[in-house]
This record gives structure tokens, C-alpha cells and sequence, in this order.
């Protein structure tokens, strides 16, 4: 059974976000905390900027963000202790998972937890140069598309987009780059046609303002069979359309897809009153940042996505629990996930134990994991 993600309302108990719990604890934070980010200039970035003026408003704590360029560079601070927290994206997912760039003897599948997560009125998706006069899906065979090197949630974004048009890289000229900066100065000095990006993501802005312009093509939410290729590249991605970004508003959306960005991640073992207290003061603060960047409604609690394709950290859950929005339901989600990471990492035990070549390594541990997930009757994804 593939993976299920689904955006949980909890509207109706908006009520309960600002009332006081006696048996809630209290917000401590350490005076300096670090968050990894997407680098300076996108929205992931800046959006943990906005939320760390916030925290030093009202904490007096001082919130250092690090760029990282892609999911290995944002994930290693965090595993080395050298930052807290990750407000990451897609790449959460495939190193919950042990895939791709975490395939590798260095890595393995991480014990990651959500606190939470971040979806707005914008879409993750694929950006196009205006003048390469891309209308659909379909009009990007031929064309140059970007990957960043040693970011699977981009790269695999982007081949996600062309499996809605029933396209793959071998129809399109794939052009790579070091980080997501660097990817979309491209867009802008024509090296590149389209790019996978949110669509309120600054480099976006530059494109737009270039003489090349900028266009989202639609992955229209009636087509079934697209939609179906997209959930076998990508699971984790859900229909959603946009009405915030470049060149989008109401009167002009996009209906494509999106996951939560950021998510904010810490590792399981972090410790809980830091989760705790974190997630609180984010949630308890959200009237002092909301109004920073268009794109901060994505952390109203009406936004916020319980049963994502990670699960969340137990502090985190004490928090939900207290405002009255985490269900039984959560719970089991949470507690299916909980398992499917143990079990990857029995997996990943086992594998460490065999003699296999560098060489080898990662499709012989591909092979090892498929296995390990099937007999649990969890679907691998990936094989």
C-alpha cells in the first residue's frame, strides 16, 4: 500500500490555540538555537528568519539560520549536532526512508521527527522561462530542465512534473546544477528552460523580472492518469493549487501540486522539553510573524499537516495534544510511521553486517530494504 498523505483540517479547534492549559508546561528555550535552511533568498530561509526575529522579540533568543544547499548539507548539522532543528522539505522524506543520496554507507535511513509543518497558498512545482513557451506539461519534452546535484526532493520534483506528461528524462535535456541558487540564476541567463522551485521563492521573482519571464504550466487535477504517474514517482506530493507567488493570484492560480514547505525536523532522540517548548512558542507566536512574508499563513494551525509521510516527535505530539487537535487517528498514522522506520532500521543493521563493495552498496541495500518493508506488508516505493 503506497503512502498516504493527506492534509488534516482542524479548523474547528482553532478555539482551543491561544487558551491557557494548566498542565501545560512553559516555554524555556536556550538563549541561542540553530535551524538549517534552504539557502539565503528562498522561502524556507527567510521564512525561519521571520520566525526567529519573532522568537528573539519575544524570548530574547537569537535563532542562527545555516544555508545549506541541498538535503545532505542541511541534514548533516543536524545529525552532528552542530544545529537543533531543519526546516526542510521533500528531502525529509528520503532520508526518513534511506533512499537516494541516503543510500549511501555514510547515512542510512534517519529516525527524523516532525514538530511542524508549513503549507501555504503557494505550490511546489515546476517553474518555466516564459519565452521557451512552455503552455503544458507535455510542451517540455525537448526541453532543458535543471536537477541540483545532491538534492533528491528537487531532482525528484522535477521528474515527477515530467511523469504527469507521460515524460522522463530521457525526453527532456537535463541540466545539473550545484545548488538552488545556482539553478535558477540559470533560468535567468538561459542555460535552463524550466526548474522546479515554490512558487514564492525569491530566484523566482528574478526571473520574472528578466526578460525571459516566467510561467507555471498546470497539472491539471482532473487528469487521472497523470496524477497516477506523479503518486508512483512522488507520493508524498498532494493536488493543490496555488494563488500565492510569481505571477500568480486568485484571479490567476495554478493547479498543480505541493507537500508542506518547510517542515520543521529534528532528530528523534532531540531532547523533548526543547521540542516541546519549540513548538509552542511557534504556534503561541504565530500572530507576530503571520503578517512577515506572504507565505507565513502556512503555520496557522488550520494548516498544519498531522498525518504527513514522517512521523512527528512525541514533545511535539504532548504540545497538539494539549490544544486539543491531535486524534486517535494521528495517533495510529504516527505510530504506523514509528514502525516503518524501525523497521527500516533493522534493515539497515542488517545490511552494515554484510560484506558488500561500495560499488554494490546502495542497489544491494535497495534490494534488502524492499524486502525488509515487504514482509511487514509495507509498500517500498522504490525498488
Amino acid at each position: 500500500m503506497r503512502v498516504k498523505l493527506s492534509l488534516v483540517s482542524v479548523a474547528s479547534a482553532i478555539a482551543f490555540s491561544t487558551v491557557s492549559i494548566a498542565s501545560a508546561d512553559e516555554v524555556k528555550l536556550p538563549s541561542t538555537i540553530a535551524w538549517s535552511a534552504y539557502n539565503t533568498g528562498t522561502t524556507g530561509y527567510n521564512q525561519s528568519v521571520a520566525i526567529g526575529k519573532t522568537l528573539k522579540d519575544k524570548y530574547g533568543v537569537s535563532l542562527r539560520v545555516v544555508p545549506g544547499k541541498n538535503d545532505i548539507s542541511r541534514m548533516s548539522p543536524l545529525r552532528n549536532n552542530k544545529v537543533q532543528f531543519v526546516a526542510n522539505g521533500g528531502g525529509t522524506y528520503f532520508a526518513s526512508e534511506g533512499v537516494f543520496n541516503f543510500a549511501a554507507k555514510a547515512w542510512g535511513p534517519q529516525k527524523l521527527r516532525l514538530l511542524m509543518t508549513a503549507t501555504s497558498d503557494a505550490n511546489i512545482t515546476l517553474g518555466t522561462a516564459a519565452d521557451a513557451n512552455i503552455k503544458t506539461m507535455a510542451d517540455l519534452k525537448g526541453k532543458r530542465v535543471g536537477i541540483v546535484r545532491g538534492s533528491p526532493a528537487l531532482t525528484i520534483g522535477a521528474e515527477a512534473a515530467l511523469a504527469f506528461a507521460g515524460l522522463t528524462f530521457k525526453d527532456v535535456e537535463v541540466i545539473e546544477f550545484g545548488g538552488y541558487g545556482a539553478m535558477w540564476k540559470g533560468m535567468v541567463s538561459g542555460q535552463v528552460d524550466a526548474a522546479i522551485a515554490s512558487t514564492v521563492s525569491g530566484p523566482t521573482k528574478k526571473l520574472q523580472a528578466s526578460p525571459r519571464g516566467i510561467f507555471w504550466p498546470d497539472w491539471p487535477h482532473s487528469d487521472k492518469a497523470g496524477w497516477d504517474r506523479v503518486a508512483k514517482i512522488a507520493p508524498y506530493f498532494v493536488k493543490h493549487t496555488a494563488t500565492l507567488g510569481t505571477g500568480l493570484s486568485k484571479d490567476s492560480p495554478q493547479e498543480a501540486g505541493a507537500y508542506p514547505y518547510p517542515i520543521l525536523i529534528t532528530r528523534e532522540d532531540q531532547d523533548p522539553a526543547l521540542v516541546y517548548s519549540m513548538t509552542k512558542a511557534i504556534h503561541m507566536e504565530y500572530d507576530n510573524y503571520k503578517d512577515a512574508l506572504p507565505a507565513m499563513p502556512g503555520w496557522a494551525l488550520d494548516r498544519q499537516t498531522f498525518k504527513w509521510a514522517v512521523p512527528y516527535h512525541e514533545a511535539a505530539i504532548k504540545y497538539w495534544k494539549e490544544v486539543g487537535v491531535w486524534t486517535a487517528d494521528m495517533d495510529a498514522h504516527n505510530n504506523a510511521l514509528i514502525e516503518r522506520q524501525n523497521t527500516l532500521a533493522d534493515a539497515w543493521a542488517k545490511m552494515s553486517s554484510m560484506k558488500v563493495s561500495d560499488d554494490d552498496f546502495q542497489a544491494e541495500w535497495m534490494k534488502v530494504r524492499a524486502t525488509a518493508l515487504e514482509a511487514k506488508g509495507m509498500n517500498p516505493v522504490w525498488k
